[in-house]
């Protein structure tokens, strides 16, 4: 976007932001709170935006100036100084556009997360059982509706891997930042010595592509049926519903078994493919992939983590930001709003 853009951007945010703050004056809208609660995300909303375009407005600004003196300026120390400033600017400059284009292509998309137990052991398949609950409260709190697309259990009640889609209004925009390692640091229920142990699970977060979006020749996928299963192996239904596909040129493997109909099944499992290649693709295009999302997808590595929840001293953290909270089992129980906002705030 060049100043003229922005500063037209910036000039609706700012007429957005008004019309909605005059809204929230009007006594009546108090009666009505789901339509409050919605006014208030749009404000907050519209006004992490307008932050970045008048930062970038003010970047924008600093380069043209910065150019001038690296063009007309005849000291050689100084000159230096500014191309150096130059590099700063630039980079920050793509930080924002990147968000920005970010945010305007998949804010109202709903979403795919991916839990997977890491070290730990059946700790670790435990933690992820409560990542997933925590996640489906908080979803039911949203009105959003939430659906299992395949799953893999523990012996002991645990999650190995579950796969999930959230459909509903500004979802991936919410959760977005949740992805990565999640640490968990308490007393299993099988150690009898009262020992606390440290396990994670990791936590993948796509925003959900329709397959149409993405071109996916039928030649580079491998399509295989079978049985779906339940826990311990049992067949829950008597035909080859079940879809694995495998997108032979990346080696992505996708499988959906919720639907009894394969052809439903074959369709959520060509959007998640489609979701994971647009993600592949838009990694390879900035020429950059987040460690931290690299370590949640292969290995689930502790050293990897954003947040730790800490049960002994009731406190949750994310080191991202640095910042901690306290009732872990409030939270746990899927009130987090004020945590994935402050995160959300802050990137």
């Amino acid at each position: 976007m060049d100043i003229k853009q922005l500063e037209k951007k910036k000039f609706y945010l700012e007429k957005e932001i008004s019309e909605d703050e005059k809204k929230l004056s009007n006594k009546d809208i108090y009666d009505n709170p789901d339509k409050l609660k919605k006014i208030s995300k749009d404000i907050a909303r519209a006004r992490s935006c307008l932050d970045k375009v008048v930062r970038l407005l003010t970047i924008l600004k600093q380069i043209d100036d910065t150019k001038l003196i690296i063009e007309k300026e005849n000291d050689e120390d100084l000159v230096k100084l500014a191309e150096e400033e130059m590099k700063t600017l630039e980079k920050e400059k793509k930080e924002i556009e990147d968000k920005l284009s970010n945010r305007n292509k998949n804010m109202e998309n709903s979403c795919i997360i991916e839990i997977r137990a890491g070290t730990g052991g059946e700790e670790a398949s435990l933690f992820a059982y409560d990542l997933f609950r925590m996640y489906s409260q908080y979803a039911k709190s949203k009105s959003w509706k939430i659906s299992i697309i395949g799953k893999s259990e523990s012996g002991s009640g645990g999650i190995k891997e579950i796969i999930t889609q959230i459909d509903g209004e500004n979802v991936y925009n919410k959760l977005q930042f949740e992805n990565g390692v999640h640490r968990v640091q308490r007393i299993p229920v099988t150690e009898s010595s009262g020992r606390i142990h440290t396990s994670v699970a990791s936590v993948v977060v796509y925003p959900l592509i329709e397959e149409k979006d993405v071109n996916i020749d039928e030649k580079d996928i491998k399509v295989d049926v079978y049985r779906s299963s339940g826990p311990g192996g049992q067949s829950v239904n008597t035909t080859d519903s079940a879809v694995r596909i495998t997108h032979l040129p990346t080696g992505i493997v996708v499988t959906c078994q919720d639907e009894k109909s394969q052809h439903k099944n074959k369709k959520k499992a060509l959007s998640i493919l489609a979701s994971k290649l647009a993600d592949k693709q838009e990694e390879k295009q900035q020429d950059k992939i987040s460690q931290i999302r690299k370590s949640a997808i292969q290995t689930g590595d502790r050293s990897a983590k954003i947040r730790t929840y800490n049960f002994p001293q009731d406190r949750i953290t994310d080191h991202r930001i640095k910042k901690s909270w306290h009732n872990i089992k409030s939270v746990l129980d899927g009130d987090i709003d004020h945590i994935i906002d402050t995160v959300n705030s802050s990137r």
